[in-house]
This record gives C-alpha cells, structure tokens and sequence, in this order.
C-alpha cells in the first residue's frame, strides 16, 4: 500500500523560509510526477509545485522565484524548498504523486506564515 507522509511544516515568520519533505513507501515503481498542493481556509485546493521523472517543473504564479521543488528518487522523496515566505502562503500543504491513471495524496502539514 502506498503511503505518502509529509514534513517540515510549522510556524515561520514573514520573509523566513521552510523546507517540506514528503516521503513515499510501500512502492516498487517510480512516480511519473511528483507535486505540493495547499489549501488555505475557506480556499480550494491548489497546485503549488510539481516535477516529473524527467525533471520538468512547474510553479504556480505566486510563488515562483521564492520555491523550488526537487525529487531524490533513490530516497522516494519529493522536497519543496520554501524561501521568503509571506502571510498568503500560510495553508496546509498536501503531497501527491502520480502513477498512470493513480494519484496518491498525503496527510497534509500546517504551514503558518505570521510574525
């Protein structure tokens, strides 16, 4: 069963940064993709980041040039490398990978931007 588990979220302060780190197990295959959605209160869930196997990203509008988004395979890890950080980014953070017609989702963790 594949399992996804997020971490590195918690409280940071306006202009700091965080690293996110979802790990993967009970898979023998590699991901097409790998991605980071948020969902804020009140808010739809929304793609922040995504990088396939053959390390194409994509970024959403907001937060590129302050994220990056990187996979170690060998570890079946998926980072998102979050740097000055705004009230706006604050939501919890979901992991999802993809595998044919399958995605999988993690947990979640609470990111909170506020000083």
């Amino acid at each position: 069963q594949v399992q996804l588990v997020e971490s590195g979220g918690g409280l940071v302060q306006p202009g700091g940064s965080l690293r996110l780190s979802c790990a993967a197990s009970g898979i023998i295959f590699r991901f097409d993709a790998m991605g980071w959605y948020r969902q804020a209160p009140g808010k739809e869930r929304e793609l922040v980041a995504r990088i396939t196997s053959g390390g194409y990203t994509n970024y959403a509008g907001s937060v590129k040039g302050r994220f990056t988004i990187s996979r170690d395979d060998a570890k079946n890890t998926v980072y998102l490398q979050m740097n000055s950080m705004k009230p706006e980014d604050t939501a919890v953070y979901y992991c999802k990978a993809d595998r044919g017609g399958a995605g999988y989702w993690g947990r979640g963790t609470q990111v909170t931007v506020s000083s």
